[in-house]
């Protein structure tokens, strides 16, 4: 029979009983249940996290094998948000866990932020719209926002918090054009040290038109350490939070740890250079 305080007593150490509780009242909302949002979902239960909200329009295919914890021949042609609520309650049959499976717009974002205490970011990166309609609102609700992008075999992660920079200021998506011009703001400012750069060995596979690129199992676990790490400290109020314009990138194959800090965002010097060479490489 379920029992919340031996399921999770194995966290009694690094979090006190009373954390323990603290987590279980917490509401998390994660906007994508695919690769790293299904991690995220996974690992936040197995923390104690008592209440979700989860989206994502999306069904499982023999293509999300290589990185999603959902994807199984189990789950072929099954909704990815039933498919992790399931799993999560596997994991914690108390846990309060609302869908949205039809992903976020406009007209039920409200809804899906209600009284959360923090947003995970796990929409696919082409989700431009959805993910620009998210962070507006959070900014709007001072809800923090936390964001871990697995690139190559690593993952790069930022945290925007209430009265820090907002996510405008650092991404600037409005000073360019088109959809591909602001995409590759968006990846200039979650990657400004391009750790993973060097060893992409068929660029072929990366394609902005076709909004699709390469992934590995290993970066998606990377973010869930990183990301949820952080959510504990955000929901427990406890522990240095590194906040944009500063950010954090590890990449376990080069062995390379950098903090980055883009105290203009994306309106840097150096970024604006970064954008005109990773344009002049991604739209080749």
């Amino acid at each position: 029979m379920f029992n919340y305080e031996k399921a999770f007593s194995r966290n009694i150490g690094w979090v006190t009983e009373e954390e323990q509780q603290t987590l279980r009242g917490k509401k998390v909302a994660i906007a994508g249940a695919g690769g790293v949002g299904g991690v995220h979902l996974l690992t936040l239960a197995r923390l104690g996290v008592g209440n979700f909200y989860i989206s994502d329009f999306d069904d499982f295919e023999v293509h999300n094998f290589n990185r999603q914890s959902g994807a199984f021949m189990s789950t072929l042609g099954e909704q990815k948000v039933d498919v992790m609520q399931r799993m999560a309650l596997d994991i914690n049959p108390e846990a309060n866990i609302k869908c949205f499976p039809e992903g976020i717009f406009e007209h039920n974002v409200d809804e899906f932020l209600e009284g959360v205490d923090l947003y995970v970011d796990a929409l696919d990166f082409f989700a431009l719209q959805a993910r620009k309609t998210v962070f507006k609102k959070c900014y709007e609700k001072n809800i923090p926002v936390i964001t871990a992008a697995p690139l190559g075999m690593g993952a790069a992660f930022l945290c925007f918090m209430p009265g820090k920079m907002s996510y405008e200021e650092y991404f600037r998506f409005e000073d360019k054009q088109t959809e591909d011009e602001q995409l590759i703001q968006f990846l200039v400012g979650l990657s400004p040290a391009m750790l993973q750069r060097p060893y992409l060995v068929d660029n072929s596979r990366v394609n902005f038109k076709e909004k699709r690129g390469p992934s590995t199992p290993m970066a998606v676990n990377l973010c869930a350490g990183i990301a949820e790490t952080y959510a504990l400290k955000i929901l427990l109020a406890r522990g240095e939070i590194i906040a944009a314009p500063y950010g954090l990138h590890f990449d376990a194959y080069r062995n390379k740890f950098k903090k980055t800090w883009l105290p203009f965002g994306n309106g840097g010097l150096i970024p604006r250079i970064m954008f005109h060479i990773v344009k002049k490489i991604v739209l080749k």
